[in-house]
């Protein structure tokens, strides 16, 4: 997201923000309103009158309301949904396949109310080119007020497309250039597998030594872990980032890593959380092992490594490892996340990153790695293979993931790609082999739209690919098959959704619940942590997001029940439904204070009745008195008010936090074991009175 533009004298000469009359406002290109909106405010309407494929852009400024927003096709069917962070721009985008009068509706988010002032960009037909394709999606980006973006598209060792848009340095005015080295993030891990199989190929290690062998301090926790197993996330280790924020550790405020606790982390884990090689568990600690394992057997810092054997012999010139975010690194992209009131944050790059992360580079560079991984010239051809395969899980599943490098298919071209993120970094690397074509995107804005990388493939790729509805793994079919060409989302009758509302949690994730409620005939799913997006039907069982590129399958079981579902994003998530049952008898079986010793952490339980007044949500003297809720608290971190889950003694929080309560023989709570997606079952005990 981004401010909007206007300037303060602008603000000053709109129309008072007063309630809006109930019908239509009519928004033309460059017109902006101002409007306020109260509490159960029914939202106010704004009409577009829009061209057959069409590309639409404009933004709120949610100056005083946190709003929410919905756009309306012309026979009132919603064609996409907006909810992001509650003060600043939130924008919003579409294009349309009909001609027709368009509505921006315009709703307070749950009960606040405020001012705010709506501004519609651009209402233009789509761009014929792929050039001008970029241009339209990267709008948003591309002004001297924003962070910005960088695109480059090559094929056949050719750039076809290179352009930069908005800023790299807001403080200091400086523009993005396609020069511009950028924190990749994640991107980075293909980086640091290949670092280790130009060890493999010289001889110093095999991708199946025991990663003891190289790091002895790492303890023996029951089953051989490999090298090959750190790079393919399936080592069972505990997440770093996630594990550390169970301890309080605040990455978004900037507080400080040191890649030497990674082992220590290791070192500290009482057992494996899979088998190795059972499960993938995508896994920031097993690539920060990998680059000490380099710096060992090398001798030279992970950064000096990756300088001598991999940069310069590519002439990737303006690429380095970052080793930490105090080191200087002169002409890079500065990251932001949007403040309130219109401002920037300026956001430091994560520490402790190293092999997981921290490779500043630009996207001339990549093209550049591109074609070394599409024509090796330091590894041998096969070596890059094994680097491009996915790995089969030990029950004959495929990870969809080789050595640092994630491998499927997009419109039936085969597709090598990565994406990343750090704090405020974006970045996106994509690859397709059989055209010897590929593409990178790269921003410094914290809310950059993922979906775009994806529109930019299509538009300069689509040639080369199947129809999009032949995309899809065998799974995927049938889920496609399931819905019905012909099927009327206005036949839908909204009261059998009654039958599949309830929690899902998803099996591998078991923190994340997906909540689906119905509001009158609307339809709504929301997931941990995540605003609540509208949903529409596609069948009577599939369902597709307004605004998010996913869907979801709801499946019947014996007796017509239904327990289960699939989201479809980014692969097939099965999910199960939570029993929908009564709060625990009494809660204060639950109350105490609680310590690991693996994190030397502790966290108390507590009733909210039992918060002092300033903390407590029934400071009204004449609101209703709220309900006793777990509240679990740490104390670098936000209260976190505690669900029950689906099962005895389990508890989930909004934040994605998992807990369940450890009884003993009488009965009585001992502990409670922690999860929070990539780290799980962190034991703390329960502390006597």
């Amino acid at each position: 997201m981004r401010p909007t533009a206007l300037a303060l004298l602008t603000l000053l000469t709109l129309a008072p923000c007063a309630a809006l009359p109930a019908q239509d406002v009519p928004l033309a290109t460059g017109d902006s309103h101002a409007g306020s909106l109260e509490p159960h405010d029914a939202g106010h309407r704004y009409t577009l009158s829009v061209g057959a494929e069409h590309h639409v852009r404009g933004s709120v400024d949610q100056v005083s309301v946190d709003v929410a927003l919905r756009i309306l096709g012309p026979d009132e069917e919603v064609v996409a949904g907006f909810d992001g962070p509650p003060r600043g721009a939130e924008p919003f985008r579409f294009e349309t396949e009909a001609a027709g009068d368009y509505v921006v509706e315009v709703t307070p988010f749950e009960d606040e109310s405020g001012d705010y002032v709506i501004t519609l960009d651009r209402n233009e037909p789509i761009a014929a080119d792929p050039a001008g394709r970029a241009d339209q999606l990267l709008s948003t980006y591309d002004n001297e007020h924003t962070p910005g973006a960088v695109v480059s598209v090559w094929k056949d060792g050719e750039t076809v497309f290179a352009r930069a848009y908005g800023m790299a340095n807001l403080t200091y005015g400086i523009p993005y250039g396609v020069d511009t080295p950028t924190n990749i993030g994640s991107s980075s891990k293909q980086f640091t597998a290949f670092a280790v199989m130009l060890l493999v190929e010289r001889g110093e290690l095999s991708l199946d030594d025991d990663v003891r062998t190289h790091i002895s301090e790492l303890p023996d926790l029951g089953e051989t872990v490999t090298v090959r197993h750190l790079l393919t996330h399936t080592t069972g280790y505990r997440e770093f980032l996630n594990l550390l924020s169970m301890t309080g550790r605040r990455m978004d405020r900037g507080d400080s890593i040191d890649r030497r606790e990674l082992i220590e982390i290791v070192r500290r884990q009482p057992a494996l959380q899979n088998a190795p090689g059972s499960e993938w568990n995508y896994n920031n600690t097993a690539f920060g092992l990998a680059a000490v394992i380099v710096e060992r057997l090398s001798g030279r810092d992970f950064p000096e490594f990756m300088r001598d054997e991999v940069f310069e012999p590519l002439g990737m010139t303006r690429s380095v490892v970052r080793a930490s975010p105090l080191h200087m690194l002169p002409g890079r992209a500065v990251g932001y996340m949007p403040g309130a009131g219109g401002t920037w944050l300026e956001i430091n790059d994560l520490a402790g990153a190293m092999g997981a992360g921290g490779i500043y580079t630009t996207v001339t560079d990549l093209q550049r790695w591109a074609q070394e991984l599409g024509h090796p010239t330091l590894l041998s051809p096969g070596s890059v293979e094994q680097m491009t395969t996915a790995f089969v899980l030990t029950d004959g599943e495929s990870s969809g993931y080789g050595l640092g490098l994630f491998v499927d298919e997009h419109r039936g071209l085969r597709r090598v790609h990565h994406g990343g993120a750090d704090m405020a970094f974006r970045s996106h690397f994509i690859l397709f082999p059989g055209i010897d074509a590929g593409l990178t995107v790269q921003s410094n804005h914290a809310l950059f739209d993922g979906g775009i990388p994806a529109r930019l493939v299509d538009a300069f790729f689509g040639e080369h690919m199947q129809p999009e509805a032949e995309d899809t793994d065998d799974e995927s079919r049938e889920a496609v098959a399931a819905v019905d060409p012909d099927f009327d989302p206005a036949s839908y009758a909204v009261e059998s959704f009654d039958d599949l509302a309830g929690r899902y949690a998803l099996d591998k994730m078991p923190g994340f619940v997906l909540t689906f409620t119905r509001e009158d005939g609307s339809l709504y799913t929301q997931g941990t942590g995540q605003p609540r997006i509208e949903i529409v039907p596609t069948s009577e069982l599939t369902f597709e997001l307004v605004g998010v590129e996913a869907a979801l399958t709801f499946h019947r079981g014996e007796g017509g029940t239904v327990g289960t579902l699939t989201l479809h994003q980014g692969g097939d998530h099965p999910g199960t439904r939570l029993e929908e049952t009564d709060e625990p008898a009494d809660l204060r079986d639950y109350t105490g204070r609680f310590f690991s010793e693996e994190l030397e952490t502790f966290y108390t339980v507590t009733l909210r009745s039992e918060l002092p007044l300033e903390e407590n949500d029934e400071a009204d003297e004449d609101a209703p008195p709220a309900q006793d809720a777990l509240v679990l608290q740490q104390r670098r971190l936000d209260d976190m008010a505690l669900t029950a889950g689906g099962a005895d003694d389990t508890f989930h929080s909004a934040t994605g936090f998992a807990l369940t309560f450890e009884r003993d023989r009488n009965g009585q709570v001992v502990a409670f074991y922690l999860s929070n997606g990539r780290t799980r079952d962190v034991r703390f005990a329960r502390l006597g009175d």
